[in-house]
C-alpha cells in the first residue's frame, strides 16, 4: 500500500474543518458532483456539521469559494451512514468513515481530493484511527483503488445507496509523523 504522506502542494489552499455555517457551499458543491438521488438536503448537513463525531474538511480558494470537501466522522468497522441518514456517535470508534468527497468539476486534476486524505489522514491519526472505510458510488471504485481501498463485505444500510455501490476500506493510512500541520 503507498502511504498517504507529504504535504500538499504550495499551490493548494490548507484543509479547514467543516462548520454548519459551510452548508449552502456543501450544498453548491455536491450539487455539481452528484446525480440527483445522491444529492443529501441542507438541513441533513447541518446536523451532521453540529455533529460531536464529525471529522469533515473543506478546502476554499483564496476568494473563499469552497472547492472541494470531505464529510467524515468517528465510526466502527463495518458500520456505514446510510444515504440520507445521520451520523451515529461510538463511544469507541476504530475507523474514520468518509462519508462523501466531492471535487467542483471545474477543479478535477488539481489534487485537491488527495489533499483532502492526507489531511483527513493526519486527523485520524491524531484521534487514533488507524483504518478508513466508505461506500463507493457513481463507478469511482478504481479511484479508491488507486488510493489504497480495497474492497470489503457489504454492511448493512449499503442498499440505500443502490446498484454498483462498493463497501471499501483501508486498512492502514501508513503516515510518517504530521509534519504539515494538522486539519482541527
Amino acid at each position: 500500500m503507498k502511504p498517504l504522506r507529504g504535504p500538499p502542494g504550495p499551490r493548494l489552499p490548507a484543509a479547514q474543518r467543516l462548520r454548519p455555517a459551510d452548508v449552502a457551499d456543501v450544498m453548491r458543491v455536491q450539487a455539481a458532483c452528484y446525480g440527483a438521488g445522491f444529492l443529501e438536503d441542507a438541513a441533513l448537513y447541518a446536523r451532521r456539521l453540529s455533529h460531536p463525531a464529525h471529522r469533515s474538511l473543506g478546502l476554499r480558494a483564496a476568494s473563499g469559494h469552497l472547492l472541494a470537501y470531505l464529510a467524515a466522522y468517528g465510526s466502527v468497522q463495518g458500520q456505514i451512514t446510510p444515504l440520507h441518514g445521520e451520523f451515529v456517535q461510538h463511544p469507541a470508534p476504530d475507523i474514520l468513515y468518509l462519508h462523501d468527497l466531492a471535487v467542483r468539476p471545474d477543479c478535477a486534476g488539481q489534487g485537491l481530493a488527495q489533499a483532502l486524505l492526507r489531511a483527513a489522514a493526519v486527523q485520524a491519526s491524531e484521534c487514533g484511527l488507524k483504518h478508513v472505510a466508505l461506500v463507493s458510488v457513481q463507478d469511482t471504485s478504481a479511484f479508491w483503488r488507486r488510493q489504497g481501498f480495497a474492497a470489503a463485505e457489504p454492511p448493512p444500510g449499503l442498499d440505500s445507496y443502490g446498484a454498483g455501490a462498493v463497501y471499501m476500506v483501508r486498512m492502514s493510512w501508513l503516515l510518517g509523523p504530521p509534519c504539515w500541520g494538522s486539519a482541527k
